[in-house]
């Protein structure tokens, strides 16, 4: 508890309240005591919506019994036979955690057997005891004498904590054993624990079903048409009862052994008049076969969105494993969301998916849908509501019926919101020069010698040179009416080539237009030589990247070039492992060499550098096979294969002469030696490789080259800066494409992220948490109990 608050409190929470231990509990305890209370038989996460509304819940066991009237007397006579035979049994104030004949008995075996260990040893434990064990005792076990004594004594206080007369804290423990059996772990449910979750998990059995069933069945007879019913009710029940001394073995591993004993136990309680011999032939008849995995209901995604935005900000705020401790927590949660306007935009969406629906919101016209199926069209929604806390989310749904978020979850090529994303940097910069230069006098601004490659630098001082109004919002107007060309005519070197882009509009083409204009109707070409003043700026504002771009002889030079080098062969071995990876070594090599000229050299070069150790007959066989010309005569193969050898040549000789990218070469030789190797394994082995496929970028004769891959790593150093920019506005990547792209979406966004970033502009610049959770309540009713809430922001 006190990690779970120590890890709220960083997140903005604070305690209410929280429940205080009485002195003579704490001295209990101390003493080495369990704590004593009522302890709950369920619990699990609770997510209420902001007015307490249940929006989600997991209740771990699902099925109980809450009363013991609930319980079938067939269950509660079985169970004590098998376990308690004294229980509900005796004067009203008898104490039933201890039956002394049966804990003399079972001292007298642990002293017999301490000499003999053949001596068979009898339990000690009652239903009470064996409920302190199961719920305290470490590893459920008891380990010593003394861990024996402290649940004794535990569980003693708990029965008498309710009064000297014991008869309803009697009724109590069977109540509690009942549902808190241990009953091992099923595939695709979990661990499993009670009675009533053991009937659905490893039988499949319905539990109300099954405790109908069992209350009719204590009267059956022969012949009863119901008896075959009731009798795979009673074996099903009565073998979880007795699973639990070995429940994976009796369940998982050997349920032959499980079936033998419940066939004894069948004989043994008729014989004792406690079920009819009705009922135990009924249930002899009956074989069980427990599952193997127990698959819960598909559940419905869509109205789960938001619900599953709360647990996942609760796992990462409480720094859980996974979504099957979380449902765990005794917790209860008072989320933001706003239940009913919550579902009723869930149920909207899900409705445009049809065309008659979509008709009447105005989608199917030729501007939008026209014929297309609406069904195809995904849409997202969400919603935040601006609180003393921070942005309070009110809704979080979209209509795509799978686990993926769409808001949260999703990369998306959004244009428009990275325009915006890049017209708040440019402002942003704007900003920063108003800052630095707006308080200098004219002749000390003309003294300024801007960097040579930062244009946004040189406007900002001749703006202010000439500006009769240096104000803020003048320079910020002024930024916003500066003029760019929208023609797609020019090729732009970024990303580590050449590229090209379009406008939406061909109209647009011809023109040159502002800032403001050009972000109101999205004209791409202008973003993107406004992205390319913006690197050009995040570069010049460092010394050592213009040195590195300007000064061939830079001593930093060799260090990025071999950088590159190792971030391009990256990138080819991580496209040819995904072509390989799936191909035998021998059809990879065959499609190689299929993809190019059939000359001598490149087959021999192609053979040997995958299989370098191949003797000479199997080379021989390999050139051969690919021609359709005579075959070679032996002096020629041989020749060839000499000539071919890997050794004699570098990497980058190797990829010349057999037409082959030099590290593809070198993969495919790796593979076949190493046909389990991950990706991670072959780059973990290529570092010198990478370098070796590179060496003709080094020399001094590729000096354009050189500069173009220098140019490639600044410029992906001045889109770290800018990320780190879109960053603070909730930009939810970690890191950008460096490309130019970027300011009209190839880096990507989501409908959450563009949100937070409307969020800050509505308010004022300033960025409030996003809030989901305002309340949570620990353990409630416990000597736990623990309140926190989320205070002002």
């Amino acid at each position: 508890m006190a990690t779970f608050v120590e890890r709220l409190q960083t997140h903005g929470f604070h305690v209410e309240t929280q429940a205080r231990w009485s002195p003579l509990a704490l001295s209990l305890f101390d003493a080495g005591l369990f704590a004593i209370y009522p302890e709950k038989n369920q619990a699990g996460l609770l997510i209420e919506d902001r007015d307490g509304r249940p929006l989600y819940s997991a209740r771990h066991p699902e099925r109980v019994y809450a009363r013991f009237e609930d319980i079938p007397p067939l269950v509660v006579t079985s169970l004590l036979f098998i376990e308690n035979r004294e229980l509900l049994q005796g004067a009203a104030r008898k104490n039933p955690v201890i039956e002394y004949d049966r804990l003399m008995r079972a001292i007298l075996d642990h002293v017999v057997g301490t000499g003999s260990p053949t001596q068979p040893a009898s339990g000690g434990s009652t239903l009470a005891t064996q409920i302190e064990k199961l719920r305290h005792s470490p590893g459920g076990r008891t380990s010593s004498i003394v861990e024996k004594a402290r649940q004794m004594a535990s569980a003693s206080l708990r029965v008498y904590s309710q009064g000297e007369i014991t008869g309803n804290a009697q009724r109590q423990i069977v109540r509690d054993y009942v549902n808190v059996l241990p009953l091992a772990a099923v595939a695709g449910y979990g661990e499993v624990i009670g009675l009533g979750d053991g009937l659905w998990a490893w039988y499949g059995a319905d539990f109300d079903e099954v405790t109908r069933l069992l209350f009719d069945a204590t009267s059956i007879s022969a012949g009863d048409p119901a008896s075959t019913q009731q009798g795979r009710a009673y074996r099903q029940a009565l073998s979880l009862l007795l699973a639990v001394k070995k429940p994976t073995t009796y369940l998982a591993r050997d349920p032959a052994v499980l079936g033998a004993r419940v066939d004894s136990y069948l004989r043994r309680l008729a014989a004792a008049g406690r079920i009819t011999p009705a009922l135990r032939d009924a249930a002899l008849d009956v074989r069980l076969e427990p599952r193997t995995r127990a698959s819960l209901p598909a559940p419905s995604f869509v109205d789960r969105k938001g619900v599953d935005s709360v647990r996942l900000e609760l796992l990462s705020q409480l720094d859980l494993r996974d979504a099957y401790d979380l449902d765990r927590l005794d917790l209860t949660v008072r989320a933001t969301l706003d239940g009913a306007v919550d579902s009723e935009v869930s149920r909207i969406l899900q409705q445009l998916g049809d065309r008659r629906h979509a008709a009447d919101a105005g989608l199917m016209t030729d501007r939008l849908l026209g014929s297309d199926d609406p069904g195809r069209v995904v849409y997202s929604f969400i919603l935040y509501e601006r609180g003393p806390q921070g942005n309070l989310l009110r809704v979080q749904s979209d209509n795509f019926d799978q686990p993926l978020d769409i808001n949260e979850g999703t990369r998306l090529e959004f244009g428009s919101t990275a325009k915006l994303r890049t017209l708040v940097t440019y402002l942003d910069v704007v900003e920063e020069f108003h800052r630095t230069y707006a308080g200098m006098p004219v002749e000390a601004l003309r003294a300024v010698t801007p960097p040579p490659r930062d244009p946004l630098t040189r406007w900002a001082l001749d703006y202010l040179t000439r500006a009769e109004d240096r104000g803020l919002e003048a320079m910020l107007e002024a930024a916003m009416n500066r003029r760019y060309s929208a023609s797609p005519a020019e090729s732009f070197f970024t990303g580590g080539g050449a590229h090209q882009f379009r406008n939406f509009v061909s109209t647009d083409d011809q023109r040159v237009i502002t800032v403001r204009e050009a972000f109101q109707r999205s004209v791409n070409l202008v973003f993107i030589r406004l992205m390319r003043d913006l690197v050009s700026h995040y570069t010049s504002r460092s010394e050592e990247r213009v040195s590195l771009l300007e000064d061939a002889g830079h001593p930093e030079r060799k260090r990025y070039l071999e950088r590159f080098a190792d971030e391009e062969g990256r990138t080819f071995l991580q496209r040819f492992y995904a072509k390989h990876r799936d191909t035998p070594a021998a059809e990879a090599m065959q499609r190689l060499t299929q993809s190019g000229p059939l000359t001598l050299t490149r087959l021999g070069v192609i053979f040997r550098s995958i299989r370098p150790d191949a003797g000479l007959d199997e080379f021989d066989a390999f050139v051969q096979a690919q021609r359709a010309a005579p075959p070679l005569s032996g002096a020629k193969i041989r020749t060839l294969y000499e000539k071919s050898d890997p050794g004699r040549w570098t990497l980058q000789d190797l990829g010349y002469l057999s037409h082959v990218h030099p590290l593809e070469l070198w993969l495919l030789g790796y593979l076949y030696q190493h046909p389990a190797a991950t990706l991670s394994d072959a780059i973990d082995a290529s570092s010198q490789q990478r370098q070796d496929a590179y060496r003709w970028l080094f020399r001094t004769t590729n000096a354009r080259a050189q500069q173009r891959a220098i140019q490639t790593l600044v410029e992906a150093e001045a889109f770290g800066d800018i990320h780190a920019a879109w960053q603070r506005q909730g930009y939810p990547f970690q890191s950008l494409v460096p490309s130019y792209a970027t300011a009209i979406g190839s880096s990507g966004d989501n409908p959450g992220a563009l949100s937070v970033l409307m969020g800050i502009i509505l308010n004022n610049g300033v960025r409030y948490p996003s809030i989901r959770i305002e309340q949570a309540r620990f353990a409630e009713a416990t000597p736990y109990e623990t309140r926190l809430a989320r205070g002002p922001s």
